[in-house]
């Protein structure tokens, strides 16, 4: 009692946060029940008819179902390992740079579209790749002929990863930048003595030192292999590249929300929270094994 009054500041700082966490994370999981009635929004969740698993056996024969999991799993796949990759090799090359001021400059540059919501740059991307956009003007310039590229289903999904680590892989380079300031600068001395060159400094010293960092983090990004972006899909798709670009976030937002199947909506995302929440725990058990990395 008498450590509770000492810290009772804490939790007083600690109660809006739970507050907000109880109200629209805690509370809405009720409505999961759902999933498993034939909800009538005149009845209310007591009273609407029980069917069971009959949302969940109808959502698999729907050939929807199919192609909204599958490009949820490519587009969540592709930005998980290019957001990995591609921010590592940015890292390394930054870290090479020796004019310290240039370095901040490119830093600061790389860091801003993460501060922007999908809102801003769907806009952005729009008017570099619609058809009135600046690549579609260049392609003219030469001669070429515009193309529908935000209607493209063939390369909708290439744009989807693509934009996305545009987007982030500035920020997401601090973790490798951050490791990289606890690499002993001796190494390189050393390898310098012995008549290394750059790249083979980075293959012997660099990437070994930040191997436990990559692995920590592909596998803790395993759990986000449902998770596709919904901002940044709602505002790029359109009618066009369902057959590639709808995910299940997308799909449960138009079953539910325009359509009014609401329980066949909830049933969808109950079915990929728990899908989740399974390979979340996998990834924190393979991230002890490998990285010897715990959360409790």
């Amino acid at each position: 009692m008498k450590r509770m009054g000492i810290q009772k500041h804490y939790y007083l700082m600690l109660l809006p946060g739970m507050v907000w966490l109880v109200m629209f994370s805690i509370v809405p999981m009720f409505g999961a029940v759902m999933a498993f009635q034939n909800y009538n929004p005149g009845q209310g969740i007591f009273h609407s008819e029980w069917v069971g698993l009959a949302n969940f056996k109808y959502m698999f024969q729907l050939n929807d179902s199919k192609s909204v999991i599958f490009n949820t799993f490519i587009i969540a796949v592709g930005k998980m390992v290019f957001n990995l990759l591609i921010p590592l090799i940015f890292a390394i090359l930054l870290n090479e740079l020796t004019n310290l001021r240039y370095k901040k400059l490119v830093q600061t540059f790389v860091y801003l579209p993460h501060f922007l919501s999908w809102v801003i740059m769907a806009t952005i991307v729009i008017g570099i790749f619609g058809y009135y956009g600046v690549t579609n003007t260049v392609v003219q310039t030469f001669g070429g002929q515009p193309k529908l590229f935000m209607a493209d289903a063939g390369i909708f999904r290439q744009l989807i990863i693509g934009t996305d680590v545009w987007k982030e892989f500035g920020y997401n380079a601090i973790i490798f930048l951050a490791a990289l300031t606890s690499v002993n600068l001796n190494l390189y001395e050393a390898a310098a003595i012995d008549g290394a060159n750059r790249w083979q400094m980075i293959w012997n010293i660099t990437l070994p030192a930040l191997s436990t960092t990559v692995v920590l983090l592909g596998v803790l990004s395993l759990g986000n292999v449902l998770n596709a972006g919904f901002d940044q899909v709602y505002n790029l798709y359109n009618p066009l590249v369902y057959s590639t670009g709808d995910i299940l976030d997308t799909w449960v937002y138009r079953l539910g929300l325009q359509n009014l199947q609401f329980s066949l909506a909830t049933a969808a995302g109950l079915f990929k929270s728990v899908i989740s929440f399974v390979l979340i725990l996998i990834s924190y058990r393979l991230a002890y094994r490998f990285a010897d990395y715990t959360v409790f």
